[in-house]
């Protein structure tokens, strides 16, 4: 006969779902009692994905990748833990104690963490124009295409939700139209498809040499969030916490 300890003890074993968009997000966030799915850049294979997913196999998802600024104030490398997630006019909200740990413990590790909502979308989002016009009307800091799919999957199935996105390309910076087609399924970059648009288009090669950096910048900082969460251990105090708060 189960006790309500054992109960609890079971609950506290199972995994963490993370939710990213590339591969090398993925790599970023292995670790015991860790579940990673990638989207490759494509939603309707997320959802596919997250569909086949046991709701029952996990008790949180965290979404965890770069996204696109939409705070002018916010550089490449800055932090955004979400407050909640805003898309086609529906608003999730994160889990408010997870998120707050979240935040706490990397600005204590020095990053600069913002607390704010993230837009999420269903394409990429290239230019800066169209990025001032969701800011205006979603007020989220930053943009991405997975957050606002995992968002609604913990929602469906009860789960804890909170999401954690470093910026890549600032407010102000528009992407290179290759950027749209440059990732495989499996979220690797796709060399020959990037080649064949630069051969295409020679002047998007400054453009892509200057997200190439801010790409660096930003999974820097994503490395950190992970070394200082304890990503690559299992996230050793996240239940602790989600009892504390829940």
């Amino acid at each position: 006969m189960s006790t309500a300890m054992d109960v609890n003890l079971a609950e506290q074993r199972l995994p963490v779902l993370i939710v990213t968009g590339m591969a090398k997000e993925m790599r970023l966030a292995r670790g015991p009692g860790l579940v990673s799915v990638t989207s490759g850049g494509d939603p309707i294979r997320l959802r596919q994905l997250l569909s086949e997913q046991p709701s029952a196999g996990c008790r949180t998802v965290l979404s965890f990748g770069i996204a696109g600024g939409l705070d002018p104030a916010l550089a490449a490398g800055d932090v955004v833990v979400a407050s909640g997630i805003v898309a086609a006019g529906n608003r999730h909200p994160a889990h408010a104690g997870l998120a707050q740990w979240l935040a706490t413990t990397l600005a204590a590790g020095g990053l600069r963490v913002t607390r704010a909502d993230i837009a999420g979308v269903d394409a990429p989002v290239l230019d800066s124009a169209s990025k001032a016009s969701i800011r205006r009307d979603t007020g989220a800091a930053v943009v991405d295409m997975e957050s606002h799919i995992a968002a609604a999957f913990a929602a469906r199935h009860g789960l804890v939700f909170a999401a954690l996105r470093i910026v890549c390309d600032p407010a102000a910076r528009s992407l290179p139209a290759l950027v749209a087609n440059a990732l495989r399924p499996d979220g690797g970059v796709d060399h020959r498809v990037v080649l064949a648009s630069l051969l295409r288009r020679p002047g998007e090669i400054r453009a892509l040499s200057r997200l190439a950096s801010e790409a660096r910048t930003s999974f820097r900082a994503l490395g950190r969030c992970g070394d200082l969460l304890g990503l690559g251990r299992g996230l050793p105090d996240l239940f602790e916490t989600l009892g504390d708060v829940a």
